[in-house]
């Protein structure tokens, strides 16, 4: 399998070309002949992988093994013969060494001429061994240009694909909602792609679940299982307290966080999934952090072993999910592609191959929707399905196995690249994209962004289920994704063979790797091993989860040799495009990151940085990603970030105490796409913000009220802007009238922090704002009235501020395509009507600390859309009086109530108020 490493290539010559372009006309000209001899050297392998394809279907064959491999090796040559290239090219320049240039122009053409004899001579070999290619005349037609006319998927839970297992989810629900005298362990065992997840999600959501249980906790455990991660995990879930200081439990030893979770369980009815167990040790090493006395309190487990679950309770009765049947089967083949009647017969012999494993049903699934309908293809897919002597899991393998080849070269690389995360990590969708981007793995089409063309790749392998949906945003988007394990061990299979990746656990012999990116996923008490792959490694990754378990004097002298392990990276890994430091406790940089100039990707995320960062930084031009979020300690970044003038997304974010940032001179960052947190300063009047016109993401802070009017006047030209936060320096300062922004057309999220002299008129907003946030707004009573009629609005957040008034109503008809409304400490909110007819598609509703509000309106028990009602820090007797006499009344919909309040306490407290003073 050549095919990802020669389309990497492809793409890197594709760039090489672009800038000797450039330098045609800057002082140095690049000779013609090498222009013309690196775009028949682009020309060459691109022919190559029309051949690729087949070849990857016949690798039972040794001798089109061999021929792979030697195209691999030649593509891993003019890689290198690139990068190598690019980086003296870059190196020179910056030291004004010019002189030597023509030198390499020379070396670079004598080195192409051997890749290119090569070449014609491998060339001439694959039809001798039965590998078939497209012609010359096709290469236009790959899949390079046939990526512009894929579908859009649309990126749905996978829940969208499930057949309900009526049976199992009442049987087991029975068991969860049965109220015993100690907590009971339910568990559901099978083998991987059965749906043992899918299964426990459905009950983990099922709203006699919801409202039975005072929290609940989903963790996911995996073979990599870290006991501090998973306590951490479940802390964060049943203890809101817990999720606002991260920073100090991952500071807690393992037994203080157990002690701690054992004490808020004690209080509590709980529901904890334990999500893929694998070892009987798990269980003995959490067990104790939940109180076996607690009424009716049950723990699921899902494994694929059926003594983990006999271990962790012996008295229960584990639940074995069966396969479906073959009508079953038929059926979800159906929710997944469309299947006509002439193919039914073709698609009844699939479904019998895939004997009734979910996972393999929704691959092939997403596979078939790729093809076209006809019986030929879907036959092939049928004939591809070949079992022998298979095992069930070899089975399943082969027809993941059969998925991948069937992706486009770019997609192959794209999806190997998540074997990369470890296992049973939630992917952040953004910072994925990003990477994607670094690496160089997406065409250029047209006048589309990288970024737009990744977010079109995920969509693919989304609606081919080759990825999971995690976390979806409040207006649908797609946060986080997972990769399922089956899947994820296919990606690092696929990509060791390619050297693609290689992962790091623990102490590693020193032995010599090939593979383009490393990932390391455990802390060492040495990094020795890394130099050996120095020279081929393009990226660089650390996972290192241990760092947070070093605590107090230890911490701070662990700091200081891991800051002296990692500083060889900066001397010896030249060509990195990638250096991924998130949660790395480094205090300072090295002069030596400058050296890195071929970096596109710097991730310097939850380090220790401390004092300020070095000047060398400003020599990364190729810079298109500086992540500097959370670094604490980071006092002030120097002024070096104009010179990044390829700079995509600049992030510097920090809890309470961010990095002073308005001293920035940023006029030369016309590329900025992503600027979500920076102080107003100097910078705003050069002129710099004027000239970052393809900005989606901006968030300004400490703005005056005099700067507010010119950024206005300035975003309203701004048309690719998604979503704009901006927030006032002091309580004096005001905001005026924002009918500037009605200009920008695609502006979706507007979050304002300061007070609104007055609201514009509804058509005044941006006409498609979904989201709308506000704090410290004072509106009053007749602005409602406005953001009712606004159009389009889907979420809105009234902060802390935003309304301090009695009273407060919505009319009839008002706010009709609100489906998640917050209201955030409103401390003067007393009374809420809801007129009838409004709110007519509100799913998901928060209540948090408006300490004086008495009750819910009645309008809301008329609603037939809502789905759940969250309340956070309200008084008892509001709790006791939603379940009790409110939830009862609502007349179409039971919507589910969830609270960070004990209440089984509630009718205690309600009964015995002196007992409100002795908690």
């Amino acid at each position: 399998m050549a095919e990802v490493a020669v389309t990497i290539v492809v793409e890197k010559l594709a760039e090489l070309l672009v800038q000797q372009a450039a330098e045609a006309v800057s002082e140095v000209e690049c000779p013609e002949g090498v222009r013309e001899q690196v775009g028949k050297l682009k020309n060459e392998l691109a022919w190559m992988q029309g051949f690729l394809k087949d070849a990857d279907a016949k690798q039972s064959n040794e001798r089109v093994r061999i021929w792979v491999s030697e195209i691999r090796d030649l593509a891993f040559e003019a890689e290198e013969l690139i990068d190598t290239y690019m980086y003296k090219a870059t190196m020179h320049t910056r030291h004004l060494d010019k002189l030597l240039r023509p030198l390499h122009m020379y070396k670079l053409a004598r080195r192409i001429d051997r890749i290119m004899s090569k070449i014609k001579e491998v060339s001439a070999r694959p039809e001798a061994y039965g590998v078939r290619g497209e012609s010359r005349e096709d290469i236009n037609l790959t899949s390079i240009e046939s990526l512009r006319h894929w579908r859009q998927p649309s990126p749905y839970s996978e829940e969208e694909y499930v057949i309900e297992l009526e049976d199992d989810i009442e049987l087991l629900l029975s068991q969860l909602l049965t109220v015993e005298p100690r907590n009971h362990v339910v568990s559901i065992v099978g083998m991987g792609g059965l749906g043992k997840t899918t299964l426990a999600k459905k009950l983990y959501n099922h709203r006699s679940v919801v409202n039975h249980f005072e929290c609940k906790a989903w963790v996911y455990v995996s073979k990599e299982y870290r006991r501090r991660d998973v306590l951490q995990a479940i802390l964060r879930d049943v203890d809101a307290s817990s999720r606002d200081e991260a920073d100090r439990l991952e500071r807690l030893p393992e037994e203080e966080l157990v002690n701690k979770l054992h004490s808020v369980l004690d209080e509590k009815r709980y529901m904890v999934v334990l999500d893929d167990i694998w070892g009987m040790e798990v269980w003995d090493g959490l067990k104790s952090a939940f109180p076996r006395r607690k009424m009716g309190s049950k723990i699921l487990l899902t494994t694929r072993k059926w003594e983990v679950a006999l271990h962790a309770d012996a008295s229960s009765s584990p639940h074995h999910l069966r396969t479906l049947t073959e009508d079953e089967s038929y059926s979800l083949l159906c929710n997944k592609v469309f299947i006509p009647p002439e193919l039914e017969s073709l698609a009844r012999e699939i479904v019998v191959k895939c004997e009734g494993l979910p996972l393999a049903l929704v691959v092939i699934g997403g596979l078939l929707s790729r093809k076209h309908k006809s019986s030929v293809e879907w036959d092939q897919v049928l004939r591809n399905i070949s079992w022998h002597l298979l095992q069930e899991q070899e089975r399943i393998a082969r027809i993941l196995e059969l998925s991948y080849n069937d992706l486009p070269s770019h997609l192959k690389s794209c999806f190997l690249y998540l074997g990369l995360f470890p296992e049973g990590l939630n992917i952040q969708t953004k910072k994925l994209l990003r990477l994607w981007v670094a690496e160089g793995f997406l065409p250029q089409e047209g006048q589309e962004t990288p970024e737009g063309v990744a977010h079109r790749y995920l969509n693919e392998l989304i609606g081919r289920c080759m990825i999971q949906v995690g976390a979806v945003s409040s207006l649908g988007r797609v946060k986080t994704i997972r990769i399922h394990d089956l899947l994820r061990d296919l990606s690092l299979s696929k990509g060791k063979e390619e050297y693609f990746l290689k992962i790091f656990h623990g102490n590693m012999s020193q032995q010599p790797t090939r593979s383009r990116r490393l990932s390391i996923h455990s802390c060492d008490d040495r990094y020795d091993f890394l130099k050996h792959g120095a020279h081929h490694s393009r990226s660089l990754l650390f996972f290192n989860r241990e760092y947070n378990d070093i605590v107090g004097t230890i911490w701070f002298h662990w700091n200081f040799l891991q800051e002296q392990k990692l500083n060889f990276i900066y001397r010896k890994f030249k060509l990195l495009r990638v250096l991924e430091l998130d949660g790395v406790r480094v205090v300072s940089l090295p002069s030596t990151i400058g050296d890195l100039v071929q970096l596109r990707y710097l991730g310097l995320r939850k380090t220790n940085l401390e004092g300020k960062l070095p000047p060398s930084l400003g020599n990364l031009k190729n810079l298109q990603t500086l992540d500097l979020r959370y670094c604490c300690f980071l006092k002030r970044i120097p002024n070096i970030i104009w010179k990044m003038v390829n700079l995509r997304h600049l992030l510097l974010y920090t809890p309470f105490d961010s990095p002073d940032s308005g001293h920035l001179r940023l006029d030369t960052l016309t590329n900025l796409q992503s600027l979500p947190y920076i102080d107003a300063g100097k910078w705003i009047e050069d002129g710099a913000l004027a000239k970052m016109s393809n900005l989606r993401q901006l968030g300004i802070y400490e703005l005056s009220g005099k700067m507010v009017n010119s950024v206005l006047s300035t975003v309203q030209g701004f048309r690719n802007l998604h979503s704009l936060t901006l927030s006032l320096q002091s309580e004096e300062d005001e905001f005026p009238m924002f009918r500037q922004l009605s200009q920008c057309i695609h502006l979706e999220k507007l979050s304002l922090i300061g007070k609104i002299r007055k609201l514009p008129d509804p058509h005044e907003f941006p006409p498609n704002l979904l989201k709308l946030t506000l704090h410290n707004s004072h509106l009053q009573k007749e602005s409602i009235a406005k953001l009712e009629r606004l159009p389009k609005l889907k979420m809105l957040i009234l902060g802390k501020g935003a309304y301090n008034v009695q009273e407060l109503s919505f009319n009839a008809e008002g706010f009709s395509q609100l489906n998640i409304l917050r209201l955030i400490q409103l401390k003067e909110l007393e009374e809420w009507t809801v007129e009838e007819r409004a709110l007519p598609r509100l799913e998901h509703m928060l209540i948090d600390g408006c300490e004086k509000l008495r009750t819910i309106p009645e309008g809301l028990k008329t609603l037939t859309s809502l789905k759940k009602i969250k309340i956070i820090g309200m008084p008892v007797e509001f709790e006791h009086r939603l379940r009790t006499n409110d939830v009862p009344e609502f007349k179409y919909v039971t919507p589910a109530i969830e609270s960070s309040m004990d209440i089984l306490a509630v009718g205690m407290l309600i009964h015995s108020p002196m007992l409100l003073f002795q908690v």
